[in-house]
């Protein structure tokens, strides 16, 4: 298949305002799990390895443009939105003169590979279309057959008749031809149509009288081919997306407490024997190793967990590493640059940010530790802070091996613990603490006599 398109060219329809959305955003930069709906077609046209990739961009242009920064395709600006046929138009001279172009639309994100290569194998004795059969009312552009059941043209809704609304059979707007063609195709588009647009869709009337070759090729799922005009629909797909993904993560070995409860915005790679339960959201590039447990209510965000990890309930791991067998939760935060070794145990009310835990090292209960390294076998208590900001700039602590770190302590960056220092409960340490000694800061302890607690 490869081989065959060689000379593919794509060009992407993406100048639309998308007015049923009721947003500022411009329609393709909405978000279908995670990632804007161009970048799904993005995707799927970088698949088909084509020689060439043209966005056509409008509404909101510097918008689009700005989403992409680093996107390996070429812009072509579609001033004023005319129709499809105007937007292909302007794409015109891009395109190479033998190359075979596929149109592809920027809001129709779960297009997939195998269909567009049916597609556009399907396009070299002519022009190839990608229909389906749409079920209960739309507007869709209705495929007309001939009584040989060869497609003869493309009505759209507003100008169809009653008879033609009653087709089931209709347009995806996704279609496949050689430049040539469109070259010769595209200047005799004109405006006479309910909307007062140039219809791309009117290429097939022109190629039959042309005796081009005109086949229809459908899709073998229906989402494929649905597109993005409202809220609803964006809604609709993104269940369609993750209840693939949800398939694909149960085929691979996840048990998953409900396929429906789970969302995947990005990539997730798990290994064998891994749980995932109810209302887990995964986002960028999530790695789970085997035998790990994701609790409920958990977020993970570009984290890699290792064998046999556990994290309860109700935690958030963005941008973290963590070791095999260890512990997370419930409740706790792993911000980014955070790296649990094996056996840690991070635990409930518990944030940790830009720090590194030593293998069986503790932080159990509500304490707050950034920009840390701490040894292993180290036991943090309840409500311990590292003190690293000091309004202008961040500062280090570090913890030796087997230190005590006792409860309700802050440790006022930059300070280093000794490997095996006891600090006191409720220290607020300035200083190094030496290795293996008890160090501690506390006011004498005092009982006022005879005083009274202010009453109403």
């Amino acid at each position: 298949m490869q081989g065959s398109l060689s000379s593919l060219e794509v060009v992407i329809l993406a100048a639309g305002q998308g007015r049923r959305m009721a947003s500022a955003r411009p329609k393709v930069l909405h978000t279908l799990a995670g990632q804007p709906l161009l970048a799904h077609v993005l995707k799927a046209a970088q698949n088909l390895k084509p020689r060439a990739i043209h966005v056509v961009y409008g509404h909101g242009g510097d918008a689009v443009r700005a989403a992409f920064p680093q996107a390996p395709v070429n812009w072509v600006l579609q001033a004023t939105q005319r129709g499809t046929g105007d937007a292909v138009s302007c794409a015109l001279a891009q395109l190479g003169a033998e190359a075979r172009v596929l149109v592809l639309l920027g809001d129709v994100p779960l297009i997939t590979q195998a269909t567009l290569e049916g597609l556009c194998a399907r396009s070299a004795s002519g022009l190839a279309l990608l229909t389906f059969h749409a079920p209960g009312p739309n507007q869709y552009g209705r495929i007309v057959r001939n009584s040989q059941g060869l497609v003869e043209r493309i009505v759209e809704w507003r100008d169809a008749s009653p008879a033609e609304r009653a087709l089931t059979e209709v347009n995806s707007g996704i279609l496949a031809a050689s430049a040539e063609n469109l070259r010769r195709w595209l200047p005799r588009l004109t405006s006479a149509n309910a909307q007062g647009e140039l219809y791309l869709t009117d290429i097939v009337a022109l190629a039959r009288a042309d005796k081009v070759a005109v086949e229809a090729i459908q899709p073998t799922t229906l989402y494929e081919v649905q597109g993005v005009n409202s809220r609803s629909d964006l809604a609709g797909l993104e269940r369609a997306f993750q209840y693939e993904s949800a398939q694909a993560l149960m085929a691979a070995g996840v048990q998953l407490m409900d396929p429906s409860r789970v969302d995947v915005r990005g990539t997730l790679t798990a290994g064998r024997d891994v749980l995932i339960d109810v209302d887990c959201v995964f986002e960028g590039d999530v790695t789970l190793g085997d035998g790990v447990t994701v609790g409920p209510h958990c977020f993970v965000r570009n984290s890699c967990l290792g064998e046999g990890a556990q994290i309860e309930s109700h935690s958030v791991i963005d941008g973290a590493h963590i070791g095999s067998r260890a512990h997370v939760g419930p409740f706790a935060r792993l911000r980014p640059g955070t790296r649990l070794d094996q056996e840690t145990r991070v635990g409930n009310f518990v944030e940790v940010k830009a720090s590194s835990v030593g293998a069986h090292s503790k932080v159990n209960h509500l304490s707050y530790i950034g920009d840390a390294t701490i040894g292993e076998h180290v036991n943090v208590g309840a409500g311990v802070i590292t003190c690293n900001y000091d309004g202008a700039r961040k500062h280090r602590t570090i913890i030796g091996d087997k230190a005590f770190i006792g409860s309700d302590s802050q440790l006022v960056a930059p300070v280093e613990i000794g490997q095996g220092a006891t600090i006191g409960a409720g220290s607020t340490v300035t200083k190094d603490a030496p290795a293996g000694e008890l160090t501690l800061s506390r006011t004498a302890q005092k009982t006022v006599s005879g005083w009274r607690r202010p009453e109403k």
